[in-house]
């Protein structure tokens, strides 16, 4: 059974070079970029996936990397304490995706295949903000016809049931779309 724990954010102190430089700026379509040069030793870097970058309206396509930094990396900082989470406060939303069973303080929760589909997703990218056609392509898939409205009833059914206890879980982000807070034994 998976148990998804969010990790605390963390920072990266890289020593600024002689020469400032820019880390945002535009790039022309054909103008190749050496990423290493901005990275700390050990960092890699691979494309980030197109349904995980925002998407704004009459603007071209954006493009982004994922930077993946070794855990013990002198350059990395984190900006919260890291304090272990006490035995009572495990995750109260367990999803197994082998069985494909979900389950709510123990109990299984009763789920239709795109609503277990719909909150496991949500359950494995907490805190992460996910806009409606993110979750139609990633729940429905591409060749879904619909619209964001039925991601909206189906994050209500969802709501109602985690029960009234639980159900501020899953929060609108208005005009965007939902994320995901995890709840925790009191």
């Amino acid at each position: 059974m998976a148990i998804i724990r969010s990790l605390p954010s963390a920072t990266l102190d890289v020593p600024a070079p002689s020469a400032p430089r820019h880390h945002l700026r535009a790039v022309d379509r054909d103008e190749v970029i050496d990423v290493a040069e901005f990275l700390p030793p050990g960092a890699t870097w691979l494309p980030a996936p197109p349904h995980t970058l925002p998407t704004l309206p009459g603007q071209p396509p954006m493009v982004g990397y994922l930077v993946l930094i070794p855990a013990d990396s002198p350059h990395l900082t984190r900006t919260d304490p890291v304090t272990p989470l006490p035995a009572e406060a495990e995750p109260l939303v367990r999803i197994d995706t082998v069985q494909r069973t979900a389950q709510l303080n123990g109990e299984e929760l009763d789920l239709t295949y795109l609503e277990f589909e719909l909150l496991a997703h949500l359950v494995a990218h907490p805190h992460r903000v996910h806009t409606r056609d993110q979750l139609v392509t990633t729940v429905w898939g591409y060749g879904h016809v619909g619209d964001g409205r039925t991601v909206d009833v189906h994050i209500a059914r969802l709501r109602r049931k985690l029960g009234v206890e639980h159900r501020k879980a899953i929060q609108t982000v208005r005009r965007v779309g939902y994320k995901y807070t995890p709840p925790t034994a009191r």
